[in-house]
């Protein structure tokens, strides 16, 4: 699945109206751009694409300071909303894609109701362990992975990385259970985006040229 529409919409949606640079500057301060391929040329790209598809919709809210077209601001349409539900869904339950899917999901996990989120985590658990059940019929030998030599042990890191992950979602699913966080439909959500007057600590460079219309 496509990791910067996720986190883009997810931005934009926080926002309710964001220019390319607020989008950026929150990714940053998430530390995005170290985890996902959420760089400033994909951002803008992004952007553009939706509104393209209609996922976003771009308004002109001021003219050009430096004789380029307007400034644009984007903001989220319906079927914007069903593509972001549709991927924050799918990024909490995967469990055989990259991490920054996951992340990007826990990110925006609080955009569910309560009982909702622990559903689809509990599926993610029920992935890992069906997947890591096939691989330890199939592929590792009665006397363990070392029978296979070095080689054994790549099979060895991925049932470790399954059983880890596994726990790790049990423990959030205990936490969300036992009251963390605020969930939809539970009152005011946690803020993770900055203001538009606020400094961001993590920011990576100057605006983009699309920003400064």
């Amino acid at each position: 699945m496509s990791v910067i529409r996720l986190l883009v919409l997810g931005a934009v949606r926080m926002h309710g109206r964001a220019h390319g640079y607020q989008v950026r500057n929150d990714l940053e301060y998430w530390g995005a751009h170290e985890w996902s391929n959420a760089k400033p040329g994909s951002i803008y790209h992004a952007l553009k694409q939706m509104d393209k598809q209609g996922l976003l919709v771009a308004h002109e809210v001021a003219p050009s300071t430096v004789g380029g077209p307007p400034r644009v601001e984007y903001e989220i349409t319906n079927a914007g909303n069903e593509e972001y539900f549709r991927l924050l869904r799918e990024s909490l339950t995967s469990h055989d894609q990259k991490t920054d899917v996951l992340s990007a999901g826990l990110g925006f996990i609080v955009d569910l109701p309560r009982d909702e989120a622990v559903a689809l985590l509990k599926q993610r658990v029920e992935g890992l362990e069906q997947w890591r059940s096939g691989v330890t019929e199939h592929y590792v030998p009665e006397g363990g992975p070392g029978q296979l030599g070095h080689i054994g042990e790549i099979m060895n890191m991925w049932m470790h990385l399954a059983d880890s992950g596994a726990q790790w979602t049990r423990d959030l699913i205990a936490r969300i259970e036992g009251g963390a966080y605020t969930f939809a439909g539970e009152g005011e959500p946690f803020v993770g985006v900055l203001g538009d007057d606020e400094p961001n600590p993590y920011a990576t460079g100057s605006p983009h040229p699309d920003d400064l219309r």
